[in-house]
């Protein structure tokens, strides 16, 4: 769903630079959570203006 390494999600949920749950050693996503991650790394399109 987020295309990207489950190495690369558990380091940045460890320091806490995406919302995530511990629930003892268990790493857990809420929807609102995946919401949060990929509007985070949404990026806006690039508009050019053509030169006259």
């Amino acid at each position: 769903m987020l295309q990207v390494r489950e190495s690369w999600l558990r380091k940045k949920a460890t320091a806490r630079a995406v919302p995530c749950t511990f629930i003892g050693k268990h790493l857990r996503f809420s929807e609102q959570d995946i919401d949060a991650i990929i509007a985070a790394g949404a990026k806006q399109p690039v508009v050019r203006r053509r030169r006259r």
